[in-house]
């Protein structure tokens, strides 16, 4: 499965993170999330959906 931080929507809450920190983490620089690999294996397709589930600003979509 695909997940995908839209960077210009995310606005570093880190709820995602938070949530499911074995998939997303947040940069340094900014504090805005992204995704640790490009693909998210089924095992963790339960936690991506709740990271992206957590965003207050819909900014992470899962496929």
């Amino acid at each position: 499965m695909r997940v995908r931080v839209d960077a210009e929507q995310c606005q570093g809450h880190g709820l995602c993170q938070m949530t499911a920190p074995q998939v997303f983490a947040l940069r340094e620089e900014d504090g805005h999330a992204y995704v640790l690999t490009d693909e998210v294996g089924a095992d963790l397709s339960g936690p991506a959906r709740d990271g992206a589930d957590s965003c207050p600003e819909r900014a992470i979509t899962v496929e």
